[in-house]
């Protein structure tokens, strides 16, 4: 065939081959962006725990592996497989993933990537396999999808871009679409629509409604917060799963570098904890490689985003939930237009609601309601094992 299969289990040294798998493939790309390479291998100096390694609160509740394609000395794919014990016991289910997938214009590689991911799974009694993500297809986890709407821009932080092919290559191989998810990009400069001001006073005029940002001198009982709501308010969700005490701390820990607080704000009614609207700064503007290793290291990349994180135009919005008894109320309009109005006097030039699932009419509405157009979509795949 041209190429060789090699199985990488956690801990072992090539990890690092599997991890600059897509910097080989896609060098030049003016819209491919990685993560740190900290976030996967972990960094004593940068003060991070990686996705890839041992320790991280991940590989409690689950069981992973690693392929990497190699043709000589060239790598040209790479595929993870992961059986995730909280989410089969959450839902019942014998679901194995396939995760970090990345081949160059090499059908066949794709195709022995995912015959090694399915045997695998398969291996330990899994009845579907499910993916891509990063290791797995919970709401809450990076990097969810293969991006098939929307390859003219640039990935916003922690979701991903692919060429093309990606798709027809998966579904050569017997897969079906499970799910998918979509992003709307908003013009911050139009400002709030003619309706959102006056529905949001009228809201406020209704009910006992106080809002606030988030404290970051208090960051941990903060994220207790978020916690709390994700886990009443996404419960109904496709695909969710209920965050733990860790995995809450290491989104604590990544706030901490690019958050500004005024995106971020909680609503309470009649002094009860309500809904949840965060949004980021896009640390991939400071991240985007220049393909030159100088510059693309860790370190350069790093010192990058810490100097020009208070000056990024683009943000995300990565989550908003209201508790259940709380919707309709109209809430959403009043978080929503407070962090209008605060992202038009900062300067934010842009703002991307996603990841957003294709059945959430409440929320794809209020995106549209906001002045959003769709521009990007991410789909998930699924097939039967045996």
């Amino acid at each position: 065939m041209g190429f060789e299969i090699e199985q990488i289990e956690l801990g072992e040294r090539g990890l690092e081959d599997f991890v600059e798998v897509p910097w080989k493939l896609f060098r030049g790309d003016p819209c491919w962006t990685p993560p740190l390479r900290a976030e996967l291998l972990g960094s004593r100096l940068l003060g991070i725990t990686g996705l890839l390694t041992k320790e991280h609160p991940y590989h409690r509740d689950a069981e992973v592996t690693h392929f990497v394609a190699r043709d000589g000395r060239e790598l040209v794919g790479r595929v993870s497989a992961a059986v995730n014990r909280r989410f089969n016991e959450h839902y019942k289910t014998k679901t194995g993933f396939f995760g970090f997938f990345d081949v160059g214009p090499r059908p066949e590689v794709a195709r022995a990537l995912l015959d090694h991911a399915t045997a695998w799974v398969k291996d330990r009694g899994m009845e579907r396999i499910m993916g891509p993500g990063a290791y797995s297809n919970a709401t809450h986890e990076a990097n969810q999808g293969v991006l098939i709407e929307g390859f003219e821009y640039p990935p916003t932080v922690e979701l991903t871009h692919n060429p093309p092919y990606y798709g027809e290559y998966i579904e050569a191989c017997g897969f079906a679409k499970a799910m998918d998810y979509h992003a709307y990009r908003i013009l911050i400069s139009d400002g709030p629509s003619d309706r959102l001001g006056p529905l949001a006073e009228a809201v406020l005029q209704r009910r006992s409604i106080e809002t606030r940002p988030v404290d970051m001198k208090r960051i941990g009982p903060e994220v207790d917060h978020i916690v709390e709501i994700y886990n009443q308010a996404w419960a109904a969700n496709w695909g969710f799963l209920p965050l733990t005490e860790s995995e809450g701390a290491a989104m604590a820990a990544s706030l901490k570098l690019v958050a500004d607080p005024g995106l971020m704000r909680f609503a309470y009614v009649d002094g009860e904890l309500a809904a949840v609207l965060g949004a980021l700064p896009d640390p991939n503007v400071a991240l985007r490689p220049r393909w030159n290793k100088l510059r693309d290291t860790d370190l350069a990349r790093a010192l990058r985003l810490m100097r020009t994180r208070r000056h990024i135009p683009d943000i995300r919005l990565m989550f908003f939930g209201v508790v259940p008894r709380f919707r309709k109320l109209g809430i959403d309009a009043v978080l929503y237009l407070e962090v209008l109005e605060y992202a038009i006097k900062r300067g934010y030039k842009t703002c991307e609601p996603s990841l957003l699932l294709e059945g959430n009419d409440l929320i794809l509405r209020a995106s549209s309601f906001m002045g959003g157009v769709h521009h990007k979509t991410w789909r998930i795949y699924e097939k039967k094992v045996g």
